[in-house]
């Protein structure tokens, strides 16, 4: 009670409402029992943890024989075999198919090439008979001034000849990409170079009768009037004959003559050209056929 009357008089009173409440601490109780210096127990495994670590144990079979490894050897080998043989099969396949796809492309242009042939052989046999009627009235002087509108005619005509144009895309496509190994049958594979080894004679007579024919207008130019050389050319280098008898610029008979040897030079190399397309008709007919029938072609 003193030490309270001691209390300032000037320290003002806290309201009771005002102090705040104490919060409790919860605090365990410790027991002194334990000491820190006894060891923690581990804990000890159950026996179901037991059985778990028992279960995943395999008993040892012992060491294996050259038998099992014959054996496992033997499954290896065949699975890669079998692999390989089910590869080759496939490629196999692929390729027949590849070298069915080739042929008939290669149908495609025989056909083409029958049709081209047709036409050539026909206009190169018209273009001899021509150079045929030209030739007679050059070696008749007595005819040619009864006939210069006819030696106009044949002389500006005549000679033209048309290169032969076939269809060779899957023959080269076939030779530069080294697919002709995938024509199997060598027989076949012979027939189709045959047909092929026939152009390079048509080839070399084209380009004899280009020389020839340079040759033989050179002689012409001094024999013929160019006005009217132009006056008989129509649409689309169409070539029209005149009902006239128009002089020529030279009727000496030397000249006439040296241009009859030329168109007579022509006149045969047109002739060996029909003959060599003629051949090669035949035997693009007969390649044709065989194709048809070889690979069951429609």
């Amino acid at each position: 009670m003193r030490e309270e009357q001691k209390l300032p008089a000037k320290q003002a009173a806290i309201p009771p409402e005002e102090i705040p409440e104490e919060q409790p601490v919860n605090r365990e109780p410790i027991d002194e029992n334990i000491s820190s210096s006894e060891p923690i127990a581990e804990e000890q495994p159950t026996t179901e943890q037991n059985m778990e670590v028992h279960q995943h144990t395999h008993a040892t079979h012992g060491k294996k024989t050259w038998k099992h490894y014959f054996w496992e050897f033997i499954m290896l080998f065949l699975a890669v075999f079998c692999g390989f043989l089910a590869e080759y099969q496939l490629e196999h396949v692929i390729e027949h198919q590849r070298e069915k796809q080739y042929i008939e492309s290669l149908v495609e242009d025989l056909k083409s090439d029958q049709e081209v042939l047709t036409k050539h052989i026909e206009q190169v046999k018209t273009g001899t008979v021509m150079m045929d009627s030209l030739v007679n009235i050059l070696n008749n002087p007595s005819q040619v001034a009864e006939n210069t509108g006819r030696l106009y005619y044949l002389a500006r005509l005549a000679p033209r000849l048309m290169p032969l144009s076939t269809n060779n895309r899957t023959f080269e496509q076939l030779k530069n990409s080294g697919n002709f190994r995938l024509i199997k049958n060598l027989n076949t594979s012979n027939k189709i170079m045959g047909y092929y080894e026939k152009f390079p004679l048509i080839r070399l007579l084209e380009s004899v009768n280009e020389t020839e024919f340079n040759e033989y207008k050179k002689v012409a130019a001094k024999i013929f009037d160019p006005a009217i050389l132009l006056k008989m050319e129509g649409k689309n280098a169409e070539i029209k004959r005149t009902n006239e008898n128009p002089s020529l610029r030279v009727a000496d008979n030397d000249l006439l003559q040296q241009l009859s040897v030329f168109a007579v030079y022509m006149h045969g190399t047109k002739k060996g050209i029909t003959g060599a397309a003629e051949e090669l008709k035949v035997a693009g007919g007969n390649l044709l056929k065989y194709l048809q029938k070889e690979y069951r072609l429609e």
